[in-house]
């Protein structure tokens, strides 16, 4: 498959933008794919954490706190940071790419506390999780799971 990247002078116009609400709406959608898996991320609860595209420029900063996902503000130097391509994370989401092969072919970094990054690994690769498909953040599918869990008995 051929690497995508955008092109530079998107990343220079989000750049610009504030981090916060990109950085809510990520804890969110986090919230609702992985919420049920924080107390497995007890290493990770109260560090900040930065999630880096670098082709669109986009950084995204959240905290893991006792059953949810919380967004920050940006911080000089996170606990744990990691970065790739849109697509590198789209292939680690959708588990058609190994995060291993992307660290060391260089395309996945992680910078900061590795331990912590090597525990969030390992969560996740232990996790039996759906197939992500784009479909899943569609508007009306993302309302059902909220609804399916709001009004949860």
């Amino acid at each position: 498959m051929e690497q995508f990247t955008f092109p530079k002078s998107i990343a220079g116009v989000v750049l610009l933008l504030p981090s916060f609400p990109p950085s809510w709406v990520f804890a969110k959608v986090l919230d609702l794919t992985l919420g049920r898996i924080t107390g497995s991320l007890a290493p990770l609860h109260g560090k900040h954490i930065a999630i880096h595209v670098r082709d669109l420029g986009l950084y995204l900063y959240f905290t893991v706190d006792a059953g949810k996902f919380t967004p920050i503000h940006s911080v000089s130097v996170p606990d744990l940071s990691v970065s790739a391509t849109l697509q590198d994370f789209y292939l680690l989401a959708t588990r058609k790419e190994d995060p291993d092969t992307l660290f060391f072919s260089r395309r996945l970094m992680v910078d900061g506390d590795t331990e912590l990054g090597l525990v969030a690994k390992n969560t996740l690769d232990a996790l039996e999780l759906p197939k992500f498909t784009p479909a899943m953040l569609a508007p009306k599918n993302v309302m059902a799971h909220m609804r399916s869990h709001l009004f949860k008995r």
